[in-house]
């Protein structure tokens, strides 16, 4: 088995104006008018990469999935044009072939196509011995495991210009972001590839262009080594993703904001504990939401209860009892000794026993036959 190349540091081979590689373009490449005007916009704001997509694989058929092959001519002429490199998506072993002949600069793997290792291997067969860059996006699922071997697929072909792309995960929780970002999973790519660059899409984790500032903020507070932004001319008017992409007067600002911040904050030295606080943040947004769909949950039953619907309190004393000795097995009861610690929302506070807790432990244990309760509980 051919071992994985050394990789080439990103700012041997692509200039970085801002200290930070900023990938930026259309989802999808539309028109010549359109990824040249687009361009032309975006070279003012000190672009490294140009990127549009020409293969669309969308989740369902029917809706705008990309122009095709002649949009690659499109693409690399903008790119002559502003001098700017370009990069594109492909899926399958036909699409390298077509932007091969086409120049194309550089080309990234998507995260539909890194969740199939099947996928990913005929892709880096048709890239044997052939010297390009390649970025690599994360799966759909949070699985670092499938996001490492997609890298190590590309680089045991002999690629060393290889970068990963965060762009948030698809899991079961409803959060105000279309795929969430789930920050600790790039920083772990981190620890263990240390030498593989990433950067981050803020537009696929978020869907929606208010949100992109600032979880573009948060990429480069912890670190990653730039951003891959959707920019489109007119926005409103796109063929794929609408809500999510920036106009590039709107990326120019968000890029120029924080760039300025995240120096500030990195001269701030606390950088380790942002990190922390916002994988903290994280979770309490997803507990926030799981808490929010359980009260849904208990209204239904509220609203449907009759009075042969409710459960004996033997049911519900068990319930209880289940539940606070998986609560304790996680150490979220305390352990009858008073002690400095942190409270759930992270305040210095004295952690006790819950006397609450241990009444219905004991309830519990000592009163099992009782009259019947609604399915909230004690009538």
């Amino acid at each position: 088995m051919t071992p994985p190349t050394e990789i080439d540091k990103f700012s041997n081979w692509l200039i970085q104006r801002t200290g930070k590689c900023l990938v930026a373009g259309p989802c999808s490449v539309e028109s010549e008018e359109q990824i040249l005007g687009t361009a032309k916009e975006l070279a003012q704001c000190d672009v490294t990469l140009l990127r549009g997509g020409i293969w669309k694989p969308r989740t369902r058929p029917g809706s705008f999935e990309g122009i095709g092959e002649k949009g690659l001519g499109w693409l690399k002429s903008a790119g002559r044009a502003t001098g700017l490199p370009v990069a594109t998506e492909v899926a399958i072993p036909a699409h390298v072939e077509q932007c091969l002949k086409e120049k194309i600069d550089v080309l990234w793997i998507g995260a539909r196509t890194t969740t199939s290792p099947i996928a990913v291997q005929a892709i880096a067969d048709s890239l044997a011995g052939i010297d390009i860059p390649v970025m690599i996006k994360n799966p759909m699922n949070p699985d670092l495991g499938l996001w490492i071997g997609a890298i190590e697929r590309i680089r045991r072909t002999g690629i060393k210009r290889v970068i990963a792309v965060h762009r948030g995960f698809s899991t079961h929780i409803k959060h105000k972001y279309r795929n969430q970002p789930l920050w600790n999973i790039p920083l772990e790519l981190r620890h263990r590839m240390p030498e593989v660059p990433i950067l981050c899409d803020p537009s696929h984790i978020c869907g929606r262009q208010q949100y992109i500032a600032s979880v573009a903020q948060a990429a480069l507070e912890i670190g990653l080594d730039g951003l891959m932004i959707e920019s489109h001319w007119r926005p409103e008017s796109a063929l794929s993703d609408p809500g999510q992409q920036l106009s590039p007067a709107q990326f120019g600002e968000l890029i120029g904001q924080v760039i300025r911040n995240s120096e500030s904050a990195m001269a701030g030295n606390n950088r380790e504990l942002g990190n922390l606080w916002r994988q903290v943040g994280e979770i309490d947004e997803d507990l926030s939401t799981l808490l929010s769909q359980r009260v849904s949950i208990l209204r239904q039953i509220e609203a449907s209860k009759t009075e042969e619907s409710g459960i004996s309190r033997k049911s519900w004393a068990s319930i209880c009892a289940t539940r606070l000795m998986a609560a304790a097995a996680k150490q979220l009861l305390g352990n009858g000794e008073s002690k400095p610690g942190l409270c759930v929302s992270g305040c210095p506070h004295t952690e006790t026993r819950s006397g609450e807790s241990r009444k219905l432990m004991l309830h519990s244990e000592t009163n099992p036959n009782s009259d019947s309760m609604t399915a909230e509980g004690p009538a």
